[in-house]
């Protein structure tokens, strides 16, 4: 009794193997606390003193808020926030530590949903210096350090986000260091101007196997682990392919196309829009698309989208089921929205959200094509959609038998094994989000470079790295 009343919180039996330690990384820090600023980069923008308590680097990108209570893991992790400052309102964060990398019977990662932090800089009201989980191997302070991502706090998260909610989503800055320097937080990266989706895409096809004979293809524009699990554990084998692939060619050997959440802009990926464009004129195949996935598809299908003054990032959200009259709590992440307005005729509105009215999902009026702004595979929950991964793999289902009373050749077989055997089963060449750091200081030098100070040759040459950073 006295060892357990000294653990507190704790729940581990004295025989519970510890999770093991995460893997180093060529970006890890030190853990820094000295002093910092959160600069919003807008006319009059304020300025928050804290403390650090993450990697010593400075960083810029687009500062973002979510209401979530649980789930920084998967937040922090999710590709959807490359290239942003994320803002908990949550007062106190990391109480429950972070996770091992260890991965279920899919391959996939348990308790993350990519490999590294996404998320470029992180804004906390407290942060939990202890932690008390029985999953946890290192703190948050840790963990952000080993991943290079600055993070501050003792600053006021509620005026923060009071700013972006009356200013909207905005360009900020977190500066590590003894002396705030307003010349140098007059450098920031605008992420809206990067082609986010190419960072964090596979560079090349990968295959999650499945006790299952069903096979979805993948277009992975920042694909989270848990879409990835949601299938395979529903029996669909999932061959993943990069953001820009010509699916089209080569939809005829599955039987369903799903697409992915990501980061940015959805105009930005025009390749992909075409491309989807040409699979609905050419294949009856069932497609179900999640957050960005379904802002593309509606693109592909003639519609436009908005940005949003500051976007809906929260684990809350009512969404209204048009078809049913029901009501679902869903996890969100997006700055950017379908205007349901310009929807085609052969289109019609699914969902609804109950705060905003803003698009959460359209449907197609007599084939197997739908999607969904909002996040029904979310890990931290809410669970209220997930049936909806079930309504599509259903959709899969007749699609698969119809092909197989028609004859057509091998839709009654299982993927190929020599596909199987060939293709790695993680994603390739994503590279962490330190490629925004390395932007961050290109565009530094180039700002400190223009008014005639330097060569014009040197100053070509930055403008180079730029260019390179933004491509990494």
């Amino acid at each position: 009794m006295a060892a357990l009343r000294f653990r507190g919180l704790a729940t581990v039996a004295a025989n519970t193997p510890r999770q093991t330690q995460p893997p180093q990384s060529g970006r890890r820090t030190a853990v820094t606390h000295e002093p910092a600023t959160f600069t919003i980069r807008s006319q009059d923008g304020p300025i928050f003193h804290g403390k650090s308590f993450g990697a010593k680097s400075n960083i810029s990108g687009e500062a973002v808020f979510t209401t979530s209570l649980v789930g920084y893991p998967e937040s922090l992790t999710d590709p959807s926030y490359r290239g942003q400052i994320l803002v908990f309102t949550q007062p106190l964060i990391g109480n429950y530590g972070v996770p091992s990398s260890v991965r279920d019977e899919h391959g996939l990662l348990k308790y993350f949903e990519s490999p590294n932090m996404q998320a470029c800089g992180v804004v906390v009201a407290d942060v939990a210096e202890k932690y008390s989980h029985w999953t946890a191997v290192e703190s948050l302070a840790e963990w952000c350090a080993r991943e290079g991502v600055p993070a501050i706090s003792g600053v006021d998260t509620r005026a923060i986000v009071t700013h972006l909610r009356e200013q909207g989503s905005s360009l900020a800055r977190i500066t590590v260091g003894e002396e705030y320097d307003a010349d140098e937080d007059e450098a920031f990266v605008d992420p809206e101007q990067i082609n986010l989706v190419g960072q964090v895409s596979t560079k090349a096809p990968f295959h999650v196997p499945s006790s299952g004979d069903l096979h979805v293809a993948v277009l992975d524009c920042g694909v989270k682990e848990n879409i990835l699990r949601s299938l395979a554990s529903r029996g669909a084998s999932v061959t993943v392919f990069p953001y820009d692939y010509p699916i089209h060619k080569v939809a005829h050997h599955f039987d369903g196309v799903f697409i992915s959440n990501g980061p940015g802009d959805p105009t930005h990926l025009q390749s992909t829009v075409y491309h989807l464009r040409k699979l609905m004129d050419s294949s009856q195949v069932p497609i179900m698309g999640i957050c960005l996935g379904h802002q593309l598809l509606a693109l592909a299908a003639g519609a436009k989208t908005i940005k949003m003054k500051y976007g809906n990032r929260a684990h809350n959200i009512p969404a209204l089921d048009l078809t049913t009259g029901r009501c679902h709590i869903t996890s969100q992440n997006h700055g950017y929205a379908v205007d349901a307005a310009t929807l085609p005729p052969d289109f019609k509105e699914y969902f609804i959200n109950l705060n905003d009215s803003s698009n959460e999902g359209m449907m197609h009026k007599s084939r197997p094509i739908f999607s969904t702004q909002f996040h029904p595979e979310a890990k931290g929950g809410p669970l209220d959609s997930s049936y909806l991964f079930e309504a599509y793999l259903e959709s899969v289902k007749k699609f698969k038998k119809g092909q197989v009373m028609l004859g057509v050749e091998g839709r009654e077989a299982r993927p190929s094994p020599l596909l199987v055997d060939l293709l790695g089963k993680e994603r390739v060449g994503v590279s962490p989000t330190q490629g925004m750091a390395n932007m961050a200081a290109a565009t530094e030098k180039l700002r400190r470079l223009k008014g005639g100070v330097g060569e014009a040759e040197e100053r070509i040459e930055v403008a180079r790295e730029v260019a390179a950073a933004a491509a990494a």
